[in-house]
């Protein structure tokens, strides 16, 4: 399957251009032969500074022409955007959609307390679960979920052979976002697709500035980096064959020599 990583500047005060700038890049990719496409962490409104009902309205609507335009071009479309409500607090929650559909979802399970998420999110009860999709079976988490091997393993183990990560990853910590990219896919044997935001925004409740470089990443189950963006290149792609997947599992079967603690 050919991939693409979209790499927006997605702004809390500028919704609008966010879903414009969202829906023009995925109609780019599909032109450009791209099947899956996946969009950054709460792509449509980003991190606002209190959630509202116009911002919970806004995604629905957003969340919707996305949906539509999978079945227009046949194509399917990850991200994560403002999730249900959860106890006074909406869910960080990714998406899949494909044929109009939502396909797969999954709540953000670990909040990033140093801009203060858990003030502003409910988490995820729950590590994702696997997808059987036209294209493969597939996984996903969000952002902070990288650094958590544990939570990323139940999909791996239910046979997932391609993780997608939407994330607002910060240029401080760059080194970070591609060790473990790279570590969670030599360790899960799997493609890691992960698209991280570009631009500069004032992120949470600590009203922290932050720059994010759209560093986008695909690695393969061997962790070799097929595609890298850069603040340059604000849209990646890659073609995955998952019978390396299957292969490398063979070759290496460590989920069959594993020790579950």
């Amino acid at each position: 399957m050919k991939v693409c990583c979209i790499a927006l500047d997605c702004q809390a005060q500028d919704w609008e251009g966010n879903l414009i700038s969202a829906l023009e890049r995925l109609r780019e990719a599909a032109q450009a032969g791209a099947q899956l496409c996946v969009l950054p962490e709460m792509w449509p409104t980003s991190f606002c500074p209190e959630f509202s009902q116009d911002a919970e309205d806004f995604t629905a609507d957003a969340l919707a022409q996305v949906a539509d335009l999978t079945s227009e071009l046949g194509i399917m479309v990850a991200g994560s955007a403002y999730g249900p409500v959860i106890q006074g607090r909406p869910t960080n929650r990714m998406h899949l959609y494909a044929e109009g559909r939502l396909a797969w979802f999954y709540d953000k399970g670990h909040l990033f307390s140093p801009t203060a998420e858990h003030l502003s999110f409910s988490p995820g009860p729950e590590p994702p679960n696997a997808v059987e999709t036209a294209l493969g079976p597939m996984s996903g988490i969000v952002c902070y979920d990288l650094r958590f091997p544990a939570w990323v393993r139940p999909p791996i183990l239910a046979g997932a052979q391609v993780l997608l990560v939407c994330a607002q990853w910060p240029i401080a910590r760059t080194s970070h976002w591609r060790a473990l990219i790279m570590g969670r896919a030599v360790e899960g044997q799997c493609y890691v697709v992960a698209c991280n935001r570009s631009g500069t925004a004032i992120v949470g409740r600590r009203r922290m500035e932050l720059h994010f470089p759209g560093s986008s990443l695909i690695v393969d189950p061997e962790g070799n980096v097929l595609a890298e963006g850069d603040e340059s290149t604000p849209m990646i792609f890659a073609d995955l064959d998952l019978t390396k997947v299957e292969e490398q599992r063979r070759i290496l079967p460590v989920q069959k020599d594993e020790r579950i603690p």
